[in-house]
């Protein structure tokens, strides 16, 4: 019985995070569709892929991909999550960019903001409530606050950082990135530990 139940929430665990991973993706596509701004680390993202040519998709995955090895000094370790993270996400923001068409309306665009945000946070609440491992750029976060340093000041130099080097390369910064900074902090915290999934869970 305690084995069928173990493997019971690891299924659980892993459809918690792949489904986690496919939404974050589509919740990009949706705050890229909308051209009224990303978060910060999707406008360096959007800046590298007009500075090569290539699919944010991909850039995304090559950028997590770089911030992966920044993890072997700080002595971090990757688990499925991690690895899935900077695999999955990429591949399905282009996959949704290309069936999504830039609406015309405002209104639409808005809405695609909005609803992109929204399932972000989610998203966010889901692979990370999974508990496979951090996304890369989470696990720089926490590894270099590990080191001693706050962990809100990590993340607020490292976001700044991100988005300041984005800017300058072309990536799209207005007031969804504004609304993102302001929002997402207590929409994940909110999310977290109701999707998260806890020991001894049978459901």
């Amino acid at each position: 019985m305690s084995t069928l139940l173990s493997r019971h929430r690891l299924a659980r665990r892993l459809l918690n995070l792949y489904v986690g991973l496919v939404l974050f993706g589509v919740s990009m596509a949706l705050m890229v569709r909308a051209e009224l701004g990303l978060s910060p680390w999707d406008v360096l993202h959007q800046g590298l892929s007009r500075l090569t040519g290539l699919p944010i998709g991909l850039v995304s995955n090559v950028v997590g991909a770089l911030v992966l090895l920044l993890w072997i000094p700080l002595r971090q370790r990757p688990g499925l999550g991690t690895v899935s993270n900077v695999i999955v996400i990429g591949l399905v923001v282009d996959a949704t960019l290309a069936l999504l068409a830039r609406p015309d309306s405002l209104a639409v665009r808005i809405v695609f903001l909005v609803v992109g945000i929204l399932l972000n946070a989610s998203a966010i609440g889901l692979y990370v409530g999974a508990g496979l491992g951090p996304g890369a750029r989470d696990g720089l976060m926490t590894g270099l606050a590990r080191r001693g340093h706050s962990i809100r000041l990590v993340r607020g130099m490292i976001e700044v950082s991100v988005l300041a080097a984005g800017w300058l390369l072309g990536g799209t910064v207005g007031v969804g990135t504004v609304l993102y900074a302001g929002s997402i902090g207590f929409l994940v915290h909110y999310l977290i530990p109701r999707l998260a999934i806890r020991e001894g869970s049978t459901i």
